[in-house]
């Protein structure tokens, strides 16, 4: 089927174009679970509203009154929301799931603002409202000093390096790239970000001790094992998902009940399967998109370590992995994650200006200057100097290929010359002939 064709998909036609990676079949059963329900949760909502203003007593607990109050308000918020936004570009596991998740991050974004204009000691003393654990300063972890892999000092447990790194953080850093990778779908681009903050690490373990880590730790538990196994299992997933055929039945039209189980699990994959390609280089445009996609992802990664810094949350604590998995389910919300990332950088500036400003050491400097110049001379090459000069080649062989053909023309080696001049003297005899008969 050609480029832009139509092909009937169930009850919907879809347009086949060239990224278009698998046929997808649905008979389309519209079933409860995919109606519309705004009626029923405007009910529920009315009702648990008039249960808390008749039937509840409100306690004379000023704190107790002001945290209730401001979850039921977001809480009202996200029905608002689940039922009322608009739909993105996910169908799976249910559009209402990535509805939520949008009315999230808004409620994070106006949270972040709000942290944004607190003093630093108000805003961090707001901490305590969440978990009254938090609010106090914490002394980070330095994961570098003895870097021995075998340390023969300790007879009882030489590889004691290594376990001391076993932390939880190991399988968070396997799952994190996993989905990024599935987010993301690209073996190079998944790379180049893993190997970028290694570098960004290196570069700012002045700031933040827990930046300072061996170097076996860096590229070879981080790199390679946890990173590049995500990445490894996330790129297999990819292929899979790509070469899996798509048939949508409704749970009701499958008769058996290993049918029903099998299809609840894949309502968790795509609806279909759509490959993606960067090609970074193709254009300016592009170029500068993926630079930039890459800047971001690096700068929320940063932002993780600072934030907790900044906000004195230790490292395992609940409020980390949740913003974490909130990220994850952001899904293709590109301008409320670039006004987070955005926000929580400026926290961190406006929280900690001290730390931000330590100087870079100089070998460090030069090292950034050097990739910048670098990045800036290929940009200029490939986009600006190739691309002329490939012109001007082009504007050349044609040139060469017009004076070829004008010299062509006064010959004689294929007679058409010969033949012109023939007909001429043809036509001056046959017009003699007719002056003389007149």
């Amino acid at each position: 089927m050609a480029k832009g064709e139509w092909k009937k998909s169930g009850t919907d036609d879809l347009p086949l174009t060239g990224r278009s990676e698998c046929e997808v079949f649905d008979d389309g059963t519209n079933t409860f679970f995919w109606r519309a329900h705004t009626l029923t949760v405007l009910f529920i909502l009315t009702c648990a509203l008039v249960y808390v203003t008749l039937l509840e007593e409100t306690p004379h607990d000023t704190a107790y009154n002001t945290k209730r109050g401001i979850v039921a308000s977001i809480l009202v918020f996200l029905c608002f929301g689940v039922t009322q936004a608009k739909d993105g570009p996910f169908s799976r596991p249910h559009p209402a799931y990535w509805r939520f998740w949008l009315c999230v991050s808004v409620v994070y974004e106006l949270f972040l603002i709000f942290i944004l204009f607190q003093t630093v000691h108000d805003g961090r003393q707001f901490m305590k409202y969440i978990d009254p654990k938090l609010g106090v300063p914490l002394p980070e972890r330095d994961y570098g000093g003895n870097c021995l892999i075998y340390d023969p000092g300790h007879p009882a447990d030489p590889f004691h390096n290594i376990w001391d790194k076993m932390d939880g953080f190991v399988p968070a850093h396997f799952l994190g790239w996993y989905i990024k990778t599935l987010m993301i779908r690209d073996w190079w681009m998944c790379m180049i970000i893993s190997v970028m903050f290694e570098f960004l690490e290196y570069s700012l373990e002045h700031q933040l001790p827990n930046f300072s880590e061996c170097w076996w730790d860096h590229w070879i538990m981080d790199v390679l094992v946890c990173n590049g196994l995500g990445i490894y299992c996330g790129m297999k997933t990819l292929g899979w998902l790509s070469m899996k055929p798509y048939q949508w039945q409704g749970l009701w039209n499958i008769p058996t009940y290993k049918g029903k189980i099998k299809r609840i699990a894949f309502q968790f994959t795509p609806y279909s399967w759509v490959k993606f390609e960067w090609r970074p280089a193709s254009n300016l445009r592009r170029w500068l998109a993926v630079l930039g996609i890459i800047f971001m992802f690096l700068l929320a990664e940063l932002n993780t370590f600072y934030l907790k810094f900044v906000l004195w949350m230790p490292p395992e604590h609940y409020l980390v992995l949740l913003r974490l998995v909130f990220f994850v389910n952001l899904g293709q919300q590109a301008w409320i994650v670039a006004a987070i990332t955005v926000t929580e950088f400026l926290i961190v500036v406006k929280y900690d200006p001290t730390t931000i400003m330590l100087p870079i050491p100089f070998f460090v400097t030069q090292c950034w200057i050097l990739g910048i110049v670098l990045i800036l001379i290929w940009t200029l090459w490939r986009f600006f100097i190739r691309d002329i000069t490939l012109r001007y080649k082009e504007t050349r062989r044609r040139r060469q290929e017009g004076s070829s053909d004008r010299d062509r023309v006064p010959g004689h080696a294929d007679g058409s010359n010969s033949a012109t001049s023939g007909r001429s003297k043809l036509n001056g005899n046959m017009d003699t002939v007719r002056h003389r008969k007149s």
